[in-house]
């Protein structure tokens, strides 16, 4: 099963009075490259969170949102900071004595000084335990990936298939091919014969002549770079079907069958061969542009 790089994966968790988003998406790359954006008081749990992300993808930027908010619906409790009351009031004190001023202050004004008024969730002991919370970092994530993967695999399924598709028609160049490579050398006899016929009143040296036909025999031959284009093949075939990634072999595998045709083409001094082999290399550039999408 192929994957393709491109993907998006989401989830939500609900916890501890907030509401936590995951959104994870990936496109194309060379390597495995794992961008992690989260609150900064969660980046203890960045490790792990990766490692997470790298056993279920193998290659691409993989870009991973994590967010909190205050959920609307939990109901946010405050308590007095009597340290911080006391201070103010010690402060106003002094400062009354050393001025002669009036140094009371109400309830009201103590409740509006910063600190004084603290939400309880900034108490010590408040928050949940690290591990409750990298327990829902964990499932989320998990659940993003899963829409991710499965987003992944659903491109993969359609780029494996136009793939197969653009195989076959290599696949019939390459019988066009193969059918075509013994009819050269005789047509080349052929044309040659002709004309030096015509060139020398029909009087020419055939062991010449046969020597010339040998040396194009010779240099236009094309079966070795025929039967390794056909390996390749069923080597594209099999990798399609492979349960691994597989983006970096179908690369290399391309550029091999790229070498293989440009040989043909350099080779081919017949129109019908030459005609072929552009049509190859066209679909082969098809086929670069969907591998590169391959995981």
């Amino acid at each position: 099963m192929s994957f393709s790089m491109t993907g998006f994966g989401q989830s939500a968790r609900h916890f501890g009075g907030y509401y936590v988003q995951f959104e994870i998406k990936s496109v194309n790359h060379r390597y495995a490259e794992i961008v992690l954006r989260m609150p900064r008081e969660w980046t203890c749990y960045e490790d792990e969170l990766k490692r997470i992300v790298q056993r279920h993808v193998k290659r691409g930027r993989i870009d991973v949102n994590i967010s909190k908010e205050k959920a609307e619906d939990s109901a946010k409790s405050f308590v007095v900071n009597t340290s911080a009351a006391r201070a103010y009031l010690d402060a106003a004190r002094q400062l009354g004595e050393s001025l002669g001023i009036d140094d009371s202050l109400t309830a009201h004004q103590l409740l509006s000084l910063p600190d004084v008024l603290i939400s309880e969730d900034t108490l010590p002991g408040s928050a949940h335990p690290d591990e409750e919370w990298e327990e829902v970092l964990k499932s989320g994530l998990e659940e993003a990936l899963a829409g991710l993967v499965k987003m992944r695999e659903k491109e993969g399924r359609h780029l494996s298939k136009d793939l197969e598709e653009r195989l076959s028609k290599l696949e019939e160049f390459h019988a066009e091919l193969t059918r075509l490579a013994p009819t050269v050398v005789g047509d080349y006899r052929n044309r040659l014969r002709q004309r030096l016929s015509e060139l020398l009143d029909g009087i020419m040296d055939e062991q010449r002549f046969g020597m010339e036909v040998a040396i194009f025999a010779d240099r236009s031959n094309v079966d070795e770079e025929l039967t390794r284009l056909g390996s390749h093949f069923e080597q594209c075939r099999e990798l399609l079907r492979a349960h691994e990634p597989v983006g970096r072999k179908l690369d290399f595998l391309i550029q091999e069958m790229n070498r293989e045709v440009n040989t043909i083409g350099s080779k081919a001094n017949h129109l019908a061969l030459v005609n072929r082999v552009v049509e190859m290399k066209a679909e082969l550039e098809k086929i670069r542009e969907q591998a590169a999408n391959m995981e």
